[in-house]
């Protein structure tokens, strides 16, 4: 007889799966969407000696207007508006699964960063805030370096 670690989450993904494949078929599957803040970005957080960096993907933003970047109480909050520039009319889409709306995601600090130099840039729909370690505990706005 075989063994197989327990995993309490498998059940959880076999349902999600089942929900999917059963609603897939129905044409109002494809209308499910977020009417609240979206806070399903993905963020990685790692530290150097010196610094801590922050990466997500964030496809989409068309100006740097629509992000907003605080660091305040060791915790970083990466918030704003995802837009669609070109409008589709109602009756010609057949399925719309792309995020439209606002988002937010914060995460905890490993160590405490200096606020004044904080840099952040945009490339490639690719979000990375740079922060230099420090003990110090402040908030401050953070301007971004946005390539379009």
């Amino acid at each position: 007889m075989t063994l197989t670690p327990y995993d309490p989450f498998r059940q959880l993904v076999n349902m999600r799966k089942n929900f999917e494949n059963f609603f897939s078929d129905f044409d109002f599957a494809s209308t499910i969407s977020f009417d609240k803040h979206f806070s399903g970005i993905r963020v990685d957080v790692h530290e150097s000696e010196n610094e801590i960096i922050a990466t997500c993907d964030l496809p989409g933003l068309e100006s740097k207007e629509d992000l907003n970047i605080d660091i305040q109480d060791n915790r970083l909050s990466i918030s704003g508006t995802m837009n669609r520039s070109k409008e589709t009319k109602e009756e010609n889409v057949h399925r719309q699964e792309r995020f439209v709306g606002r988002f937010h995601r914060s995460v905890t600090l490993p160590s405490r960063v200096s606020h004044e130099e904080v840099k952040a840039s945009y490339r490639n729909g690719v979000l990375e805030v740079r922060m230099p370690k420090l003990m110090k505990d402040d908030k401050k706005k953070i301007d971004i370096e946005f390539y379009h």
